[in-house]
């Protein structure tokens, strides 16, 4: 099968490298248009929904402040990574909430027709995939590459 759109979800591990290599293999032999992603999870997730719970207004003001922070971390590394790649900045997302959801609802958008995405391929049936790869295997419109990444 031949791809034209090909999105690139990333964690941001040392491990991403092997799934960029994937993906832009995928991409050099198809002709396939490249894009990134990483989704940053709602720092509410991160820290157990202390900012719900009606804590002083600084808390809260810490909270959005830590949130920004990891989304321009993100932001430069998917810019790092995008210039090894020749992805240009409006191909490069970094959306905040649920990764799944986060993951292809830009695929819907950009007309993507393969997500690549690491999994660990951890022991036992559960785990074969990862929750996130998972996730987006199971609601993706498109065809889902997982690459067994080694730890």
């Amino acid at each position: 099968m031949s791809y034209k759109n090909v999105l690139i979800a990333v964690d941001l591990s040392e491990e991403s490298d092997q799934v960029l290599a994937r993906a832009k293999h995928i991409a050099e032999s198809d002709g396939a248009k490249l894009s990134l992603v990483h989704v940053v999870k709602p720092i509410e997730h991160v820290y157990g929904g202390f900012g719900a719970v009606g804590l002083a207004g600084d808390f809260s003001a810490q909270m959005a402040t830590l949130e920004q922070q990891a989304v321009s971390h993100a932001q430069e590394q998917l810019a790092k990574m995008g210039e090894s790649l020749g992805i240009a900045r409006d191909r490069q997302f970094v959306p905040v909430g649920s990764a799944s959801r986060e993951i292809h609802r830009i695929a819907k958008e950009e007309d993507v027709d393969l997500i690549v995405i690491g999994s660990h391929g951890r022991h036992g049936l559960g785990l074969l995939l990862g929750s996130t790869a998972n996730g987006v295997l199971h609601g993706a419109s498109c065809d889902v590459l997982a690459v067994r990444v080694a730890l």
